[in-house]
């Protein structure tokens, strides 16, 4: 991908969508789990992801919830590692590969966007691919022949911040990038498996999809207000806020252009979602 380049011309028949996608538990897709056909769904949806794109990726770009920074950092090696930052899980899932180069002219495109916007960003050269990357891409394109690179969260969890970034990278999608927010629409520990929780879980996924499927202005508007929904701190309890705040980015990333709900399963008792915008 040559980022030094003029964007081409703006095209919304090729202009890359934004997603926001599940990642599951952990290397759950990869390993026996009980009961043991609670990702199937979930997988079945991640692997054709691929299939509904308007053309193949010149390269993705992933936000997960599983890196925090004080501002924006950026993966800008040629090829980083992966970060098996999952712990008690069977010893085969720390030998899971996913060797996909990285792309450091993206990755110095993506700072000049974010500091354009006046949003502190870094690019770091020796952080690898944690599994909110790898586990999902995995499934979403498997060869591995797509240049990755991902993007922090910001520690301080703030919504309309993370919002703002997502508009501020908003041009690669006439690039040929493939902004995804990897999280989970639903992440309270605690939660998961308690029967209790289910209707819990489908009171914020109804709010949640509503918000996104707003209009542009007052879908902005509910997202960063988000922790005003109805059992808004039972899903993402207070400074865990993590797993959600990958959905503002590809939000803002998306303009003005519609967002919808395109998966949703009962999982571990609990509601998750998968959304896309564009």
């Amino acid at each position: 991908m040559n980022t030094t380049e003029k964007a081409p011309p703006t095209d919304t028949a090729t202009r890359m969508p934004t997603w926001f996608i599940p990642h599951g538990g952990g290397p759950c897709f990869f390993m026996d789990w009980n009961p043991p056909h609670a990702w199937n769904k979930m997988a079945a949806f991640l692997k054709g992801v691929a299939a509904t794109l308007p053309r193949r990726p010149e390269a993705i770009l992933v936000v997960s919830a599983h890196w925090l920074e004080s501002g924006f950092h950026v993966t800008s090696g040629p090829q980083p590692e992966l970060i098996y930052d999952y712990y008690g899980f069977p010893p085969h899932t720390y030998a899971l590969r996913y060797p996909a180069h990285g792309e450091p002219r993206l990755a110095s495109r993506i700072t000049d966007l974010l500091g354009q916007a006046n949003l502190a960003s870094h690019a770091d050269p020796s952080r690898g691919f944690d599994h909110g990357m790898f586990i999902p891409l995995m499934l979403m394109f498997p060869d591995a022949d797509i240049p990755v690179v991902q993007v922090s969260l910001r520690r301080d969890l703030d919504p309309a911040g993370h919002y703002q970034a997502g508009r501020a990278l908003a041009p690669l999608r006439d690039e040929g990038v493939l902004i995804l927010g990897s999280g989970m629409s639903f992440h309270n520990m605690r939660a998961y498996g308690d029967p209790r929780f289910g209707p819990i879980s489908d009171q914020f996924d109804a709010w949640l999809t509503a918000a996104v499927q707003a209009e542009a202005g007052e879908r902005q508007r509910l997202l960063i207000d988000w922790v005003q929904a109805p059992a808004a701190r039972l899903s993402h309890p207070p400074r865990a806020e993590e797993h959600l705040l990958p959905l503002m980015v590809v939000a803002g990333a998306a303009g003005d252009q519609p967002g919808q709900r395109v998966f949703s399963d009962r999982v571990m008792e609990t509601t998750l979602s998968a959304f896309r915008f564009g």
